[in-house]
């Protein structure tokens, strides 16, 4: 059964404060909707008509996030595009933001650490010293992502993302729409359901810029130093951080506890 949507929101229309309850709502009915949208376009369109307020696409370069962005800019959405400049990158990742600005004449905000936070983390635990610890690795990427994510989506009422199912066995049951308890917002993934095939089908349609590493064994890529092609076989995210033995291993950016796990 299918919930009705709250009325499209006009254009301009100030965000009002969202109480838990009423974005819980609002995302278990946008999540109906998104799955019945004939099209990328379409979901997106419904995000833009049903959530108030800014909303905000955090883009990693991936291939993923290339076809979301690519929706976007076909559809002429006015959402706040942004991506994390770890300091870290490969220089395929940076060539690839300048190809997709040039691709659509639409400039990707770049959202940067704060470098006395990064500074300290170097002193402490040296240049490499995410390799020496999961407790180190987490912090680094609390340091170059999750802080400047969290300052990023500040004032957001939505968040679209490009998380997957088959990504990750971790990822397989990620919602279309979902009450972000912690940020206080909507989270989207637009493309929860696609496989792979058709993700590849879609950006080789509209010509959409690919990361080049991608061609080369790299399905999920993130920083540099934490990041290998994966071999014949492997789960697509074997390649981060593969030094370690962690199950589900993550970032920090979508694995946030529930708040009701969080006040455990």
């Amino acid at each position: 059964m299918t919930h009705p949507l709250s009325q499209p929101q006009p254009a301009g229309a100030a965000s009002q404060p969202i109480s838990p309850a009423a974005g819980a709502a609002e995302a278990a009915r946008l999540d109906d909707a998104i799955a019945a949208a004939p099209d990328l376009v379409a979901r997106l369109r419904l995000i833009a008509d049903h959530v108030p307020g800014r909303v905000a696409f955090s883009t990693s370069l991936g291939i993923e996030d290339q076809a979301v962005f690519a929706g976007i800019a076909l559809a002429e959405l006015p959402f706040d595009v942004f991506t994390l400049d770890t300091g870290r990158h490969f220089p395929e990742t940076l060539e690839t933001l300048s190809a997709t600005e040039a691709r659509y004449d639409r400039r990707i905000r770049i959202v940067f650490p704060d470098a006395t936070e990064v500074e300290a983390l170097v002193a402490r635990d040296g240049i490499m010293g995410f390799r020496q610890a999961i407790e180190n690795r987490k912090a680094c990427c609390n340091v170059r992502k999750v802080h400047p994510l969290n300052k990023a989506l500040a004032g957001a009422d939505g968040w679209i993302t490009g998380l997957r199912r088959d990504q990750s066995a971790g990822r397989a049951h990620v919602p279309f729409a979902e009450w972000d308890a912690n940020l206080s917002l909507i989270k989207l993934n637009p493309i929860a359901d696609w496989s792979l095939e058709a993700l590849e089908a879609y950006v080789e349609a509209n010509a959409v810029p690919v990361n080049p590493l991608h061609a080369r064994g790299f399905p999920s890529i993130g920083c540099q130093p934490c990041t290998r092609a994966i071999h014949p076989g492997e789960d697509i995210r074997a390649g981060r951080w593969w030094w370690e033995n962690e199950d589900g291993k993550e970032c920090g950016l979508h694995n946030r506890p529930k708040a009701q796990d969080a006040a455990a």
